[in-house]
């Protein structure tokens, strides 16, 4: 070292240690106490003994597997207080008789990747079971998976940190509650549960890449924490086509983040995008990835995320915005609306009639969604609608339209988006 070089900071090593591998003790730690919520609390146990041993005797040359070691015995001593042990000790197996020594503060050898991975998916089924809500299974996974603190979290989903907190807490609980069995399921139920396991990590990475509210266009921490569990997935399910989709699907959206905002922060449209910004590696992921989904599928047809990855991918091949196969996307959408029905699929296949075939036939689309309630309150159909009325020439009309999409909008950026195009088709702000 020289005298021009820190010293290294055991706590900061700690720390960095700790956020790469939560998951995985939490994962193994889990697979023994059968409970998420204590799992996460003898992982938290390890680390202290870390921050206590680690500046007086050093940092252990595998520091994942010390983490791991301690953590698991923390648990098996747990178990072993329980009335239950006899039936846990046989379920535990081989892991009681292979574990280090309690307390050696170094392991020779980390733990086997298989079971780390075996742990890591019941550990991704478990924290995005159906029986907790949608906001709970996004909390719940980012913190046990993506490694967040509640604080980060609830920054990132502009959510009071108290509410958040409790909103974990409640889902651990749950989880305890319902006997939520730590493992990955099989047959339908694990098609079922797939479904949510890939809703939740598309739903993180939406609110990176479109924040729903607040003063930012993009979370692209958000986006980056999606995608590393899309990928991570994706490793551990290599047979699950929907998997590899959900994959292509965010790597090819993630490619252009940086071209979807201005200088100042604000929106950038598809159309007025600059194409030399988006990043090539990530679309060469993308199609990969989409290979991948198609290499592995069943003669079932294309699933919803493996379809909207096809769709991102005629973006991603196109040279300019007009060059795009919008006949393609057109049949892409048909194709979805079939397989996940829903009137933003509808909606999203009319934007892209527009182009195909003009703005006049999309706009009686567009008009036969007007009275949809689920749509009632979605900013986007207005946004859409008035682009569609400014391409045929009523500008007056689509400036209402754009002033009405501003008024339901909750992002601010957006907003101020809507509202400059309002104004620049005839409506003051």
């Amino acid at each position: 070292m020289t005298p021009d070089t820190p010293a290294q900071d055991p706590d900061h090593t700690i720390e960095t240690v700790f956020r790469m591998e939560s998951p995985r003790i939490i994962a193994g730690v889990a697979r023994i106490v059968r409970d998420v919520g204590i799992a996460e609390e003898l992982a938290q146990d390890a680390l202290v003994a870390a921050l206590e041993q680690w500046p007086r005797d050093g940092v252990p040359g595998n520091p994942g597997a010390w983490l791991m070691a301690t953590a698991k015995h923390r648990a098996i001593d747990l178990v072993r207080r329980r009335e239950r042990y006899a039936r846990k000790l046989a379920e535990m197996g081989r892991d009681l008789e292979t574990s280090g020594p309690y307390g050696a503060g170094h392991v020779d050898e980390p733990a086997d990747p298989d079971d780390i991975d075996d742990d890591l998916l019941r550990l991704v089924f478990t924290a995005c079971h159906p029986v907790l809500s949608a906001e709970a299974r996004i909390a719940l996974t980012l913190r046990l998976l993506g490694g967040l603190t509640t604080v980060e979290i609830a920054r990132a989903f502009l959510t009071p940190e108290k509410t958040l907190a409790q909103r974990i807490v409640r889902a651990k609980r749950t989880l305890a509650a319902k006997g939520v069995p730590f493992e990955v399921p099989y047959g339908p139920e694990r098609e079922a549960r797939l479904g949510s396991v890939l809703e939740v990590i598309y739903l993180i990475f939406n609110e990176g890449y479109a924040a729903t509210a607040g003063d930012d266009w993009l979370r692209p921490a958000l986006c980056e924490d999606a995608l590393r569990l899309a990928r991570v997935l994706a490793e551990l399910m290599p047979k699950e086509p929907e998997v590899h989709g959900l994959a292509a699907l965010l790597e090819l959206q993630a490619s252009r983040s940086a071209a979807r905002t201005g200088p100042s922060g604000e929106p950038v449209l598809l159309k007025d995008q600059s194409r030399a910004r988006w990043n090539r590696v990530l679309i060469r992921r993308g199609f990969a990835a989409l290979g991948r989904a198609e290499a592995v599928s069943s003669g079932g047809g294309p699933g919803p995320y493996v379809l909207q990855a096809a769709i991102a991918a005629c973006h991603a091949h196109a040279l300019t915005y007009a060059e795009t196969d919008w006949g393609r996307i057109v049949t892409l959408y048909g194709m979805l609306a079939v397989r996940a029905p829903s009137p933003v699929v509808e909606l999203n296949r009319a934007v892209a009639v527009s182009m195909a075939e003009g703005p006049e036939v999309a706009l009686g689309l567009v008009d036969a969604l007007m009275g949809e309630p689920s749509l009632r309150d979605y900013h986007l159909l207005p946004s859409v609608r008035g682009d569609l009325l400014a391409r045929v020439g009523r500008t007056e009309e689509a400036a209402g339209e754009f002033a009405r999409a501003a008024a339901l909008a909750r992002n601010q950026r957006e907003r101020d988006l809507l509202l400059t195009r309002a104004e620049e088709h005839g409506r003051p702000h």
